[in-house]
């Protein structure tokens, strides 16, 4: 058996039942111990293999190993180093939100008490095996199931069923696994445990590993397999004319790692890393990310649907008036019902919302009546007198005086809790019959109690937020309608007619969708309801968060796009949320949805440079091949992608400010890519071929100076004796020139898409941000003094910086940034293809 530390011995004496702590460890050892199954979690070994081995890094990883085969080591470091970062990061931010909520639901975990040896002990849940005595007081967790063996408690099943009335259960009576002593003693039998408990089968099917896809999750997986069809098909052609142009082995492997470098890999890098950079941010808010796309989900919610109990609440209740009934004054009669909340010796959360709220001191108990379901009166003798506590329709028939009716009615209908406060005519009447039952002597009235949920705190200005942000608020509780729209009422949200569960399970699939699309509030809903709920608005297009503390609302969170769980909630809700809010503050989703807003817009951006590159480099690649001058680019030149995108991106994405997602992002992506990869790549073309052609020119003379030769030949590792040195040297020098002007038109393409002032805002406005300029000004800087750095060049396949070069590209950018300006500016190709707009 695990040992957390020796069982502390309360002391108690406990009945003669129970087992021995030896009987205890051997039924452990058999397997019959409380462990609770946790399918939905993956094990580290599972992250890591799922994040490392999928389709994408598979591909790259298979190229990567032919190249290293052919001792192209650099190149084979180039192919695969992208996928292995970005497996390296979507792992560790999935391993970091493991620890860190083991480790809250480790400091959460409570003890409990069994009989072992005929005393108490404390153990962990984990450790009750079946056969164990639990020892049940208020307060505590039920952690099994099994009938209660002696005593009488009164049970909160809010975390299975969603109501919060507590339930009367004496000898005999089943206590479930997940509910919660509210009040009484008892001695409970461990019968089922573990998964065999009831809490284990209702949330059964959703300790599953299944997270859904987010919007541009899947927009980015169309993106990529479009483009790996097309590199599919365009390989094909190329690597059939190698074939017959009897190319080798290894220009064979280089062209597939080249070809295989204009699938955009780096995206779903891109996309890993500001994942992880906005769950670390969300977490420092009370928001902490399990499964990274919830960053990104979280910012396309529009409808929360959120329970009642525990979420909305604390739980606990707070005083909302007293009204006075009587003939004592207002002051005298909070002293004197407070002096009874703090005296009773049966506390409950109605005794200590009056004792938090009201004036009086503790004395001692002379007689007592504790409060229960069957009586729903509770009463207490102070040497102040006696003061009893009930629902008023049980006082009802012994107070003297008018009828209360209108008062509580006037509450009641608002859904607030109403009590009754009274003293007995006759001060010295007994509370007891002579068989020792509890009996209501003679009352006069004093006033009226009004008792509601305790909001937690900030829940007001977090649902005026999400109002403010269009994002509808719908309640769905197992409590009464009435007293959860009064709830919903006192948190400012405007709740309309309640509706039940009975009327939803009344209706169809097409005349529920049309009840909850006008309904705000749902009370008595079961389990199953609430999943109904979720469905319901996912087939209206909603995108729908949950959120949930208890066993109840499990399957709910599970169906909802983002699933959102207390911390004090549930350990099997915590376990399938997305996002658990640390603190208990619903308040967290807010920043943690402007953060997902963020990523949102700056990995629009960063796809807008990921897809203009790709375009290019295959419409380049498409023409070179066709024009029969060589193949454009080898797999150390696709490494500059780091310099042109790769650092790019990763600004543009951490600078990036919250907007609300753009429901045409691909038709935005589609109108920006198409005029820069078409105007790029021509330019691009022409500076290859004007190069081409130059320097096999050059090379046909019959004045070429020897340390030109000798330069070629350190560049293109072959002999000027050998047969094709002309054009290799031809096809070196015109990757360079190539490599420059695609470089250089990258960086720029930045200032068209975060303009720093109307001269270059022919795409988009400028929003004030002089950070991106700076950027542009950095690559710049930073490419210009790579090209002079005889080590860099040669590590990325290209010649040192040659006039010949420069006089050809920059020329040729000048051209490219007027003619983009124009097509941008007068969108020239929608023109084209008579897609403008009227007018425009």
């Amino acid at each position: 058996m695990q040992q957390t530390g020796t069982p502390r011995d309360t002391g108690t004496a406990a009945p003669s039942w129970g087992l021995t702590q030896a009987e205890a460890q051997a039924r452990y050892r058999r397997g019959e111990g409380n462990a609770a199954p946790r399918g939905s979690t993956r094990g580290y070994a599972r992250i890591v293999r799922t994040n490392v081995f999928n389709f994408f890094n598979t591909v790259l990883f298979t190229i990567g190993a032919a190249l290293l085969a052919l001792g192209r080591y650099s190149d084979a470091v180039t192919s695969v180093g992208l996928g292995l970062v970005n497996a390296a990061i979507s792992a560790v931010q999935e391993i970091r939100a493991r620890r860190k909520l083991d480790r809250l639901q480790l400091l959460s975990r409570g003890r409990v008490t069994v009989v072992r040896d005929g005393r108490d002990v404390e153990v962990v849940p984990d450790e009750v095996v079946r056969g164990d005595v639990l020892h049940v007081r208020p307060g505590d967790q039920v952690v099994v199931d099994g009938p209660l063996l002696e005593g009488a408690v009164e049970v909160d099943e809010s975390l299975l069923t969603g109501e919060s009335e507590a339930l009367p259960r004496g000898p005999g009576d089943d206590l479930l696994s997940g509910s919660f002593c509210a009040g009484g003693e008892g001695w409970q039998l461990a019968r089922d445990v573990g998964a065999a408990s009831y809490a284990s089968r209702l949330t059964a099917d959703v300790r599953r590993v299944s997270t859904d896809a987010t919007p541009l999750q899947r927009r980015i997986d169309f993106v990529v397999r479009l483009v790996m069809v097309l590199v599919g098909l365009m390989s094909a052609t190329i690597l059939l004319q190698a074939a017959l142009e009897g190319f080798s082995l290894v220009r064979v492997v280089q062209t597939t790692a080249v070809l295989s470098g204009l699938v955009p890999y780096g995206l779903f890098f891109l996309v890993a890393l500001a994942y992880t950079i906005g769950a670390a941010a969300s977490a420092r808010d009370g928001a902490l990310v399990q499964q990274v796309n919830a960053v990104e989900s979280i910012s396309n919610v529009d409808v929360v649907c959120t329970d009642k109990t525990g979420t909305l609440t604390t739980g606990r209740l707070s005083l909302a008036e007293v009204v006075p009934v009587g003939s004592l004054p207002a002051a005298e009669v909070e002293r004197l019902v407070g002096t009874a909340a703090r005296s009773t010796a049966a506390a409950n959360l109605t005794t200590a919302a009056l004792a938090a709220a009201l004036p009086g001191e503790e004395r001692p108990v002379r007689e007592e009546v504790p409060f229960s379901s069957a009586l729903r009166w509770s009463a207490v003798r102070t040497d102040d007198g006696v003061l009893v506590l009930g629902a008023p329709d049980s006082l009802a028939p012994a107070l003297s005086g008018a009828p209360l009716t209108e008062a509580v009615t006037a509450r009641t209908s608002q859904g607030l809790r109403v009590l009754v406060a009274a003293r007995p005519v006759d001060p010295a009447a007994p509370l007891r019959d002579d068989a020792g039952r509890s009996r209501l002597p003679a009352l006069e009235p004093l006033a009226v109690v009004v008792l509601a949920d305790e909001l937690r705190p900030g829940v007001p200005e977090t649902i005026a937020r999400f109002a403010a942000d269009g994002i509808d608020l719908k309640v769905v509780s197992g409590d009464d309608p009435l007293t959860v729209a009064a709830l919903a009422r006192q948190a400012g949200l405007a709740a309309g007619e309640p509706a039940t569960g009975a009327e939803l399970a009344a209706l169809s699939d097409p005349e529920l969708d049309a009840l909850v699309a006008r309904t705000a509030v749902f009370g008595r809903v079961a389990p199953e309801q609430k999943e109904r709920l979720v469905d319901s608005l996912r087939r209206q297009g909603r995108y729908v968060a949950m959120i949930g503390d208890g066993v109840n609302d499990a399957r709910a969170l599970k169906r909802a796009q983002v699933g959102v769980a207390m911390r004090s909630g549930s350990a099997v809700t915590r376990d399938v949320a997305d996002i658990v809010l640390t603190e208990d503050a619903i308040g967290a989703l807010l920043p943690a949805q402007r953060e997902g807003r963020r990523i949102i817009t700056g990995i629009g951006t960063s796809m807008q440079v990921f897809l203009a590159r790709v375009g290019t480099q295959g419409l380049v690649i498409v023409a070179v091949t066709m024009l029969g001058l060589g193949f454009p680019y080898s797999p150390a030149q696709v490494g500059l992608t780091l310099l042109t995108v790769g650092v790019p991106t990763l600004f543009l994405t951490t600078w990036a400010r919250p907007k609300r997602p753009d429901p045409q992002l691909l038709t935005t992506l589609w109108r920006f890519v198409v005029p820069a990869m078409v105007v790029t790549a021509a330019g691009g073309v022409a500076v290859y071929a004007t190069l081409y052609t130059g320097v096999l020119g050059f090379f046909s003379s019959d004045h070429v100076p020897a340390d030109g030769i000798a330069d070629f030949e350190r560049y293109t590792g072959v002999s000027s004796s050998d047969v094709g040195f002309a054009e290799a040297a031809a096809t070196i020098g015109a990757q360079t020139g190539l490599s420059t002007f695609v470089s250089y038109a990258a960086f720029l393409l930045i200032l068209f898409l975060r303009p720093p002032n109307r001269f270059f805002a022919s795409w988009t406005r400028p929003d004030g941000d002089r950070r991106p300029a700076l950027l542009v000004v950095g690559l710049v800087v930073a490419f210009t003094a790579l090209l002079f750095v005889p080590v860099l060049t040669s590590y990325f396949g290209l010649t040192d910086a040659a006039d010949p070069v420069f006089r050809t590209v920059l020329p040729a950018l000048l051209l490219w940034f007027a003619i983009l300006t124009a097509v941008y500016r007068f969108r020239l190709l929608e023109r084209a293809l008579g897609l403008a707009p009227q007018g425009s």
